[in-house]
């Protein structure tokens, strides 16, 4: 939109350092109060603005109610929620009625975006909800309960013949559970996008949160131009130079002064 508001400057920082396509698996690792929920709010009002055609579809597991009602408030989509006054067979039931809904309008050749807050809530429901198999894992986690969250967030595609299901899910990191790490640690690799936040970039004030450094997508290419992986490339190697915060100070600054990314590549020639 080039308005300079915050949201549309997290998804022009985004689409630069981790840029999200139809059909992308997408993971939002965050720390608590680093922004997660502000973030998605953006991604999910970029989605309704630049791409009407898709349907989004807001999934909250185990959310605070006033957090609920802020995200419909603020989304023109679906917003579907369990709160976490609710036991964890209605997560597991509400997440399972969603997913089946999208894979029902992909095959009617429907884009949707699910953005899933979060994917550790929903992994920990199914571990009190899956029957014991006498296995557990580090942290307290029966070895079967992260096979459906993992079908879950599997089933993110894109399908030659019919639509493409999108699911952009946040997952927690540091909150002192060890079986929160466990699970981060089981979906590290099974996405192609991670966007990463970082607490103490949070903690200075600074919106958005992102460590550029740490978040990327696979195969970028496929999504941005020639030109624009070039310009790209050479950010990262500018950025590479400085720590954390100053990175995304530095992006955040410049990017106020101008409308667009073209823009702003144009003024960092200039400099």
């Amino acid at each position: 939109a080039g308005n300079g508001s915050t949201e549309d400057l997290t998804s022009r920082i985004i689409d630069l350092t981790s840029p999200i396509g139809k059909g992308q698996r997408g993971l939002i690792v965050s720390p608590p109060k680093a922004g997660k929920t502000l973030i998605l709010q953006n991604i999910a009002q970029a989605i309704v603005r630049n791409n009407p055609e898709c349907h989004l579809i807001v999934l909250l597991i185990d959310e605070r109610p006033e957090e609920v009602t802020e995200m419909q408030r603020s989304v023109r989509g679906e917003v579907v929620a369990s709160t976490f006054d609710e036991p964890p067979s209605r997560h597991v039931q509400v997440s399972e009625m969603v997913i089946e809904k999208a894979k029902r309008l992909v095959e009617h050749k429907t884009d949707v975006v699910i953005l899933l807050d979060s994917i550790t809530r929903l992994a920990r429901a199914y571990n009190t909800v899956i029957p014991a198999s006498g296995k557990i894992l580090t942290g307290g986690i029966d070895a079967h309960a992260l096979e459906r969250p993992k079908r879950f967030f599997g089933a993110a595609r894109n399908i030659e013949e019919g639509g493409s299901l999108t699911i952009i899910a946040t997952c927690l990191i540091d909150t002192g559970s060890k079986m929160d790490e466990v699970i981060y640690e089981e979906f590290k690799g099974t996405g192609n996008m991670e966007l990463h936040l970082e607490r103490k970039i949070a903690e200075k004030r600074v919106y958005p949160a992102i460590n550029i450094r740490r978040s990327g997508t696979r195969r970028e290419d496929l999504l941005m131009s020639e030109e624009e992986l070039q310009k790209a490339w050479i950010l990262r190697k500018i950025l590479h130079e400085m720590d954390d915060v100053a990175a995304i100070e530095f992006m955040l600054e410049r990017m106020k002064k101008s409308k667009s990314n073209e823009e702003f590549f144009a003024s960092m020639k200039r400099s």
